[in-house]
């Protein structure tokens, strides 16, 4: 076999075989052959070995396939999302903020009104691209000195807001008149960062216990909007965190509209699409009296800070249809701050404030009632029988049982007492014999005790439309063997009698508790909203475990807290023109604490038009610090109403 190899050959190619090339001009040796073609005589392979070859198509064929399957995945299977977002690209829907309604008192003062204001938006799509640095860097820079935010908080929107990058997201809200034309001239600079006209809220500021009642807004949430992006809600937008702003969200936001437009690549408009106008938020009444309101915080804040515990609440609400007319939590907060975002430093010290300004005691503080207790234990005895309005018993100062001594409040004792005058001059000893018996007197024991408390509202939320309210608590004879790991003696049953032991009311349900005796034994729900876009809201209602008051029974109640205030505890009231009924409370909170000072009542006696519930923690006497801040109010409402 030969293999033909060009060689020069006098300057001419030729062709010789390969077993004459030893002789080629004479001038190639052996070695020189045989290094240049190998032993064997022949040109070895040129090209790559075959087993690479074969490793190279293989991994052609991988590839091919890889993107193969990912073009197929892009177009059949992701298709749908990447059109969307390339005609998101294109197309835009931007909110048309509806106006969130205003809210009064019952006398049509504002409580709540909007006020306009500038909002910086970043839109995360429209920056320039991350690849495109030294531009992204100097527009975010600039963004953020222009707006005064740290420049990390615009990469925590950028990272929180990836998932939806064509969403508006609000940079800074409530920006003043200077910074915003400042603004509006250098966003047409800033891609991908807007100036929007918008509303901010404002607070009556008149009274600073109404921010327990209206709360407050701000942003939504990450958290928030991945829940209710579904019912229209925006980054942009706020919404309720507290009070009536949040318990009445849907009635206050409204609907917003939408505005849809044609943007080019750097998302500056084109053209318009289409437009749907938005639908404001309902205006609400209130059923708060702002007059009362500010009295009633003048007078507990007054009587808290003097006696130096710094804490109170007070309720008051029409018994006939639990519209709540002022409703204190002493001390409070002022809403406004939350309204563009507090400032962190006043955040901490709110809540590192020993008097928990932001707690909302009048609904969710839960105490001991101590004896505004008694006329409810009153109620449950001549209800079932056990005494009736001319049972008596003789209180000696207390009574004895088991090697213990219960005592009345007054040394050596009341004197023959009925049930009338056992509510008047709360008399412990009539109310630990009704409550758990003595000697061969059978008594109500704790099971109808409790059982009755819950017919008035005590031990569950009352229902009135604000977040956050306690339930209370009844204790039991299960409960105690459960979480103390003791059985309940008689004296547990004497101490629940008398409002104390284990008990807990929150003023609210006392309030509404003492509706039902006022207005003749009608349970009503306590709320706030009495109007809506000035049409009358519906009333909401409680169904009781038992709607069947015995009317004899509430009428001997009702006597012995109307005798309270003639010759009783709470005579200080008798000098009110107009004749009122009552009962104070003095409650023991445990350990070395003093004592709370409590206050029920209602008036005018004949037909009432108010409940009052006073609390003053660690106050002392209910007689004494509760009843005079009571008597302001009865005074003033009943100016301000009088009775036909």
């Amino acid at each position: 076999m030969s293999v033909i190899f060009p060689i020069q050959q006098d300057g001419r190619l030729g062709r010789v075989s390969g077993r004459d090339l030893e002789h080629v001009d004479g001038a190639l040796a052996d070695s020189t052959v045989e290094a240049q073609f190998g032993s064997r005589g022949y040109l070895g392979p040129t090209g790559v070995q075959l087993g690479r070859l074969k490793l190279m198509a293989g991994f052609c064929v991988i590839a091919c396939v890889l993107f193969i399957g990912r073009a197929a995945q892009l177009q059949m299977w992701q298709g749908g999302d990447y059109r969307a977002l390339a005609e998101q690209n294109r197309f835009r829907s931007e909110a048309l903020p509806a106006t969130r309604g205003i809210v009064y008192d019952r006398n049509g003062t504002p409580l709540i009104e909007n006020i306009s204001t500038f909002t910086l938006t970043m839109t995360v799509g429209d920056l320039p691209a991350p690849y495109r640095t030294d531009e992204r860097e100097k527009v975010l820079n600039r963004a953020a000195e222009l707006a005064g935010v740290h420049r990390a908080d615009l990469d925590f929107l950028i990272t929180e807001h990836a998932t939806n990058p064509f969403e508006p997201v609000p940079v800074k809200r409530g920006l003043d008149y200077e910074s915003a034309l400042r603004l509006a001239i250098a966003t047409s600079d800033l891609p991908g960062f807007a100036l929007q006209t918008s509303s901010t809220r404002r607070y009556n500021t008149s009274s600073a216990t109404l921010s327990h009642v209206l709360g407050y807004v701000g942003n939504v949430s990450a958290e928030e909007y991945q829940s209710l992006r579904s019912v229209g809600y925006r980054m942009t937008d706020q919404i309720g965190k507290n009070g009536i702003e949040k318990s009445a969200e849907t009635l206050l936001r409204g609907t917003n509209g939408t505005l849809r437009t044609e943007v080019d690549s750097l998302g500056n408009e084109i053209g318009l699409i289409s437009r749907e106008e938005p639908v404001d938020g309902a205006n609400l009444t209130l059923s708060i009296d702002l007059g009362l309101q500010q009295l009633l915080e003048q007078q507990v804040g007054l009587a808290a800070e003097t006696v130096g515990s710094g804490k109170g609440a007070a309720v008051a609400l029409d018994p006939n249809t639990g519209s709540v007319l002022a409703l204190v939590s002493w001390p409070s907060y002022d809403s406004n701050a939350f309204a563009d975002g507090i400032e962190p430093e006043l955040y901490q010290a709110l809540i590192e404030d020993e008097r928990h300004p932001l707690f909302a005691r009048a609904i969710a503080g839960e105490y001991p009632s101590g004896s505004t207790f008694k006329p409810f234990v009153s109620y449950a005895a001549l209800a079932e029988g056990i005494v009736d309005e001319h049972t008596s018993f003789v209180s000696t100062g207390g009574i004895s049982v088991g090697g213990s001594f219960f005592p009345d409040w007054r040394a050596g004792g009341h004197g023959i007492t009925d049930v009338r005058k056992a509510i008047a001059d709360s008399v412990n000893t009539y109310y630990y014999i009704i409550g758990g018996g003595f000697q061969n007197f059978t008594g109500l024991g704790v099971e109808r005790i409790t059982d009755y408390a819950r017919d008035f509202g005590f031990g569950s939320p009352s229902g009135i439309d604000l977040p956050s309210e306690a339930d209370g608590f009844l204790p039991s004879k299960e409960w105690k063997q459960e979480v103390k790991g003791e059985r309940w003696y008689v004296g547990d049953t004497y101490h629940l009698a008398i409002g104390q032991g284990d008990l807990l009311v929150t003023p609210l349900q006392i309030a509404a508790a003492t509706a039902v005796i006022a207005n003749g034994g009608s349970r009503v729900t306590p709320h706030l909203v009495d109007g809506v876009d000035g049409a009358p809201a519906s009333i909401p209602t409680t169904e009781a475990a038992s709607e069947n008051f015995e009317q004899d029974a509430i009428q001997i109640v009702r006597e012995g807290m109307r005798q309270g205030v003639v010759s009783g505890s709470s005579r200080f009231l008798s000098s009110l023109s107009t004749p009122v009924a009552g009962k104070t409370g003095t409650a023991q909170p445990g350990g070395d604490q003093p004592t709370h000072a409590w206050f029920i009542g209602f008036g005018p006696y004949e037909n009432p038009s108010i409940v009052l519930a006073i609390l003053i923690e660690n106050g002392g006497e209910g007689s004494s610090v509760a009843v005079p801040i009571a008597k302001e109010a009865f005074a003033w409402w009943f100016t301000q109403h009088p009775t036909p």
